[in-house]
């Protein structure tokens, strides 16, 4: 089929090659993300490249790996200047900083009449499609709704895998909610309807001949007003809305996620010291206002159990809530297609960004469901544990840190921390300096790079709707004088000190002198930058004030 767009009404079709006149342009595409509004007019944003990554229940699952961006006019002459430089400011920079990123799309197997009369966008968990505002577009238009794709954004592995010469399915998916999306200090909490920032749902599911099982668990921001605006410090304060009632939040929350998972553990792994405390200390006093036996809470102070390289203190918690996890249990149908189980209840994890030690959490509850699954299924033997099966063990901690990578990426701008204990099962000097570099380069875009992702994520979920007028654009906000002033000053005086002390005086108590002074100009420039740390980073510039605040 050959998609034709008419560039003055818009009006896309499906039409034949044969229709097609010579003088027209045509490339082949692998399907529709949506369209999107912008000054130049309507754009179409296409997947150009696609890569298989496995079958799931006998359908194909792929990732897609390249786009494109498609303006459906042949030039920006119908422009004023000011429009052209804010379609030059959005496109393609803020649209195409979404290329290198992950979507996968798979069709979901029912067999229903009900459920084939919707289109593939309706009939998905709307919380994880992506590119749903990009396909509003398209909803009235029926012929191309087996083109227009919903796509997830996270992480998904399938590996076939042998245990007891008997192979069978492992398959990790993790989703990420679309609501309240954002990078890591610009997104924290919750909003006003109780979407908490980096809300991800992770199911591990088993397959072994006609028999399956699947076991979910979720993670997300600490669900009331809070936030931890970048500020040129390595960890910046976290800071408690003082003028909110976090209640209302914080029980749209959970009445939603028990709603959909039933039964919740919290496990808060934030520190019970420091910056840290006051967050642990709200969300156990919400919960316990909450009062509702649905809910459990726990606290365990990640770093300090596992101080000194002490990892092996991870299994307290596991036995601490193994009660709870038997009580939950998970989905499974059998040989014969019965459901013989269903998951009643979830654990939901969270640190302060919900990235490394969540991860490590998750991968330690889910590998204890998947060796109750395997030993019911019989593909392991009574008394078989799943840390003796060496082939597929390093299979399961290279996938867990794959996906501790692919969320890292998503929210924090790094690969994630705390990988080598998930790889290998233990704590190494050499996994300490990766964390070291990886904590660099989280400070580096943290605070001069996230605003820009910030906002590509913010106007491709549709949160910010571009102006078409001739206003100035929201991306071009000048700087104060103390943007590059001060900078400036603190480096010349840094570089001073430094020829002082190579190129000593006559005497040391002039080059001492000299030292002293252009030392102190260069400590007072910094303590004036940082004190107006929030001047000096990358902020969001088209986040709407509900985000800001």
């Amino acid at each position: 089929a050959v998609l034709a767009i008419d560039r003055v009404s818009n009006e896309m079709t499906l039409t034949g090659k044969k229709d097609i006149p010579p003088s027209a342009v045509t490339r082949p595409i692998c399907g529709i993300m949506g369209t999107i509004r912008l000054v130049a007019g309507m754009y179409l944003v296409v997947i150009t490249r696609k890569r298989n990554v496995g079958s799931l229940l006998g359908h194909a699952v792929w990732k897609a790996v390249d786009f494109d961006v498609i303006s459906y006019k042949k030039t920006v002459l119908h422009l004023s200047e000011i429009q052209v430089s804010k379609t030059a400011s959005l496109i393609p920079k803020e649209i195409q900083k979404f290329k290198g990123i992950k979507y996968y799309l798979w069709k979901k197997e029912e067999s229903s009449f009900i459920f084939k009369k919707y289109t593939w966008y309706a009939r998905a968990d709307q919380r994880f499609v992506w590119n749903g505002n990009l396909l509003r577009e398209l909803a009235g238009q029926p012929e191309l709704h087996k083109f227009a794709l919903p796509v997830i954004h996270g992480f998904i592995v399938m590996k076939p895998c042998r245990i007891n010469g008997k192979i069978f399915e492992w398959i990790l998916i993790s989703r990420r909610s679309c609501f309240r999306a954002g990078v890591r200090y610009y997104v924290r909490g919750i909003d006003s309807e109780g979407h908490a920032a980096n809300f991800v749902e992770t199911e591990q599911i088993v397959l072994y001949e006609g028999a399956k099982a699947s076991f979910v668990q979720t993670r997300g921001s600490m669900p009331f007003y809070w936030s931890q605006r970048p500020n040129l410090r390595y960890k910046p304060k976290p800071i408690i809305s003082k003028t909110t009632n976090h209640m209302d939040g914080f029980q749209r929350h959970f009445d939603s996620q028990l709603l959909i998972y039933g039964k919740q553990t919290i496990l808060n792994l934030v520190n019970q010291k420091g910056s840290e405390k006051p967050l642990e200390q709200a969300f156990a006093r919400m919960v316990s206002g909450m009062n509702n036996d649905m809910l459990k809470y726990i606290a365990f102070d990640f770093h300090k159990e596992c101080s000194h390289m002490r990892w092996d203190r991870l299994q307290i918690l596991v036995d601490a809530v193994a009660d709870k996890q038997d009580e939950y249990g998970y989905f499974m149908v059998n040989l014969e297609g019965k459901t013989v189980a269903q998951q009643k209840g979830v654990f939901r994890s969270n640190c302060m960004d919900c990235l490394d030690r969540t991860n490590v959490i998750q991968s330690l509850l889910a590998r204890r469901s998947l060796q109750s699954q395997l030993q019911r299924m019989g593909v392991l033997n009574v008394g078989q544990r799943i840390e003796e099966q060496a082939e597929f063990e390093k299979i399961y901690k290279n996938a867990w840190a794959d996906n501790a990578n692919a969320c890292a990426v998503q929210y924090a701008g790094t690969g994630a921390l705390k990988t080598d204990f998930t790889r290998t099962g233990k704590r190494t000097r050499w996994g300490l300096m990766m964390d070291g570099w990886n904590s660099m380069i989280r400070y580096y875009k943290n605070n001069f790079s996230d605003g820009f992702r910030q906002d590509s994520i913010d106007l491709f979920l549709g949160n910010f709707a571009v102006d078409e007028s001739d206003g100035p654009t929201p991306l071009r906000v000048q700087k104060d004088w103390k943007f590059l002033t001060l900078p400036i000053i603190m480096l010349v005086a840094f570089s001073m000190c430094i020829v002082c002390l190579l190129m000593a005086g006559d005497t040391w108590t002039e080059t001492l002198a000299y030292v002293m002074f252009w030392g102190a100009a260069s400590a007072i420039t910094a303590t004036i930058i940082l004190f107006n740390g929030q001047d000096f980073v990358d902020a969001p510039k088209l986040v709407h004030k509900e985000k800001m605040d």
